[in-house]
């Protein structure tokens, strides 16, 4: 049972922040003071990446640990003791399997795809920035071998 009237309860869902989330703000503010530029939340692409580097074709996701399942082997039991376990078991799953779709429409328009978890933001938003380097080098090695072979 919820201890919040459906209002209440409302109310706080309305509030939670699907786009320019705290997470997200952060990794793009890194990203453009290295040079990158991005698209955010761009709509032209399943599940409206919030940065996309188009150039790159790379799509980014800033995941939420609760909200996206982190550690589902983990967090299911536990809400299965909680209140509302039903509602939030659906809810997380429905996420869970729906990212899974995202990044495989993603993957076959020829896209990257990656998702960080909000705490790994927080705790070391340059080593993320890192990550996406990375990617952005070994993209542009695989396009330049395959101009050189012809493809």
């Amino acid at each position: 049972m919820d201890r919040l009237t459906k209002e209440q309860r409302h109310k706080n869902m309305s509030n939670i922040k699907n786009k320019d989330t705290s997470i997200e703000v952060k990794l793009r503010k890194e990203l453009w003071k290295k040079g990158h530029r991005y698209r955010k939340n761009y709509k032209e692409l399943p599940g409206k990446p919030d940065i996309a580097l188009t150039k790159y074709k790379i799509a980014i996701f800033c995941d939420s640990e609760f909200f996206h399942g982190k550690d589902w082997e983990i967090l299911k039991p536990q809400l299965e003791r909680g209140k509302n376990a039903d509602f939030w078991i659906k809810k997380i799953s429905k996420n869970r399997e729906r990212d899974e779709e995202i990044n495989k429409q993603l993957i076959f328009q020829g896209w990257i795809v990656i998702r960080f978890w909000g705490k790994e933001i927080n705790k070391n938003v340059e080593e993320c920035v890192k990550v996406i380097e990375e990617v952005i080098f070994e993209k542009i090695i695989n396009d330049n071998e395959s101009f050189e072979q012809g493809e």
